[in-house]
């Protein structure tokens, strides 16, 4: 075998040891980003399951209505950097609008973003029985100036038991602070417990779930 074959063979080694060596730094890569996000969604898991338990630990026991929801409402205005946190509960074919402090931020519209909430509009809500967005809102019956609207980044969470709707949540801030899908998520996950104890706050006396 002459040099110039033995030369050719060995830059043929050559590129396919570092294609191989290309093609496995590739797959450690992958497996890396992998281990990276199945680590950061368990952390986040973590996260959640610690906020509901801490949740759950402040308002177990609660049975005055007022105390429960101003408590929630305080833990909620923690945990989503201080939004304004509102209650919209059924009371027959009426709503009851529980809020605790004012606004921490107040578009256009007098009287807060809440103002805008017909009693048609909350109650296509109810029914809608989930998450709305702004656009949500607005496609159910919202009715605000634009300019205002531009202004807040806001979600209505149910409340409710199987079967049974007992009202939403509000919250909303400036636009300037969008609210976060995980923010969002973590409030979403104590809400069957939340909805709960508002159903025990208003039973009669002596009734039991």
């Amino acid at each position: 075998m002459g040099d110039e074959q033995r030369h050719r063979r060995v830059r043929l080694l050559l590129k396919k040891l570092n294609k191989d060596r290309k093609k496995q730094a590739q797959q450690i890569d992958i497996l890396c980003n992998d281990l990276i996000g199945a680590q950061r969604n368990f952390i986040k898991r973590l996260n959640t399951i610690s906020f509901i338990a801490s949740f759950c630990e402040s308002i177990i026991g609660t049975i005055d209505l007022n105390n429960l929801l101003y408590t929630a409402a305080r833990i909620i205005k923690t945990e989503t950097a201080d939004a304004s946190v509102i209650f919209f509960l059924r009371e027959g074919d009426d709503f009851q609008l529980h809020a605790f402090e004012s606004a921490a931020f107040a578009p256009a519209e007098r009287g807060g973003f809440e103002s805008c909430f017909s009693p048609e509009l909350m109650d296509n809500i109810c029914k809608s029985n989930k998450v709305c967005t702004l656009d949500d809102m607005v496609a159910l019956g919202l009715e605000a100036n634009p300019s205002g609207l531009n202004q807040v980044s806001a979600v209505s969470i149910p409340l409710g038991l199987p079967g049974s709707s007992l009202g939403f949540m509000l919250l909303y801030r400036s636009s300037e602070e969008k609210l976060t899908a995980d923010e969002i998520e973590r409030i979403f996950a104590v809400t069957y417990g939340l909805s709960r104890a508002v159903a025990l706050c208003r039973a009669p006396s002596g009734a039991a779930e």
